[in-house]
């Protein structure tokens, strides 16, 4: 017991373990479960027939299928062209690397429904883009995935640049002078490495985009059974005074998001435990 106190003690950079964890759960009380719970106390106010009924309606059932479809797709397209940004930010030099660099901030900084409307007037039939296309971007699923795209690119960019920038460049250049191809040299020494902030970042990409609602709201069209996304119709029965119906497609999301980024936490523990065990 003596020892595990001059662990802990000697471990704790801050004094005061108990006034501090005492604070961290005051604060995650008070900021996000209370929030949440609420969500959950004006759900019990229907019965479960009612609750079924709104949250099994086919327009509800089809705008989850299209959040979480599409929010999936625009995290795996951030993981991919993500991964290859950082790595040219951090293994590069080149004219302009600076205002690049800044640039990939800039959906953190723009409000998302200005992001939208650019977003919509530039793929839109009639848009500087949307013109030279033959099919639809704007208006459909394709450009939902290109809003969430915008807003999510960020996240993995951020995560993945400083794990790279602690990867020397050395390590490298042993595995090739080990007789390792480019190819053994990215897959056996580099990806490991960056496996885990790939993870994070698509995480928090795919959580963000299930829960954005400005960007998307201008490019999708909100058509009904097609481009209507899930906090659209939430904001619709807000607006419609329905909040019980709210709550109750909002604990639908609550639950299954929850229920995602669990496992995505999962593989990662996974993830870094078989690799620190190598």
């Amino acid at each position: 017991m003596e020892l595990t106190l001059k662990k802990r003690k000697k471990n704790t950079i801050i004094p005061g373990f108990t006034l501090t964890l005492g604070y961290t759960m005051l604060y995650l009380s008070i900021i996000v479960l209370l929030p949440l719970s609420m969500v959950f106390f004006n759900t019990l106010s229907m019965s479960w027939s009612e609750f079924w009924e709104t949250i099994a309606d086919p327009r509800a059932v089809a705008s989850y299928k299209l959040s979480f479809g599409t929010a999936l797709a625009a995290g795996i397209i951030n993981v991919i062209f993500g991964t290859i940004i950082a790595w040219v930010l951090v293994r590069y030099q080149f004219p302009g690397k600076r205002i690049v660099d800044g640039l990939v901030d800039l959906p953190f900084a723009l409000p998302t429904a200005v992001a939208g409307i650019a977003l919509a007037t530039l793929y839109s039939p009639n848009g500087w883009v949307g013109q030279f296309f033959d099919f639809k971007i704007a208006f459909t699923p394709l450009g939902i995935i290109i809003a969430l795209t915008f807003i999510g690119l960020p996240f993995v960019v951020r995560t993945v640049q400083p794990v790279l920038q602690n990867l020397s460049s050395e390590i490298e250049e042993a595995s090739a002078s080990l007789g390792a191809t480019r190819l053994q040299t990215f897959t056996k020494v580099i990806f490991p490495e960056l496996l885990p902030a790939i993870i994070t970042g698509f995480s928090l990409a795919f959580a963000r985009s299930l829960g954005e609602y400005g960007s998307v709201v201008f490019i999708a069209g909100n058509m009904p059974m097609k481009t209507e996304i899930t906090p659209l119709i939430i904001m619709t029965k807000l607006e419609q005074y329905d909040y019980v119906g709210a709550t109750a497609i909002a604990t639908v999301m609550l639950i299954t998001s929850f229920v995602l980024l669990l496992l995505i936490n999962i593989i990662q523990w996974y993830t870094n435990r078989k690799f620190n065990l190598k």
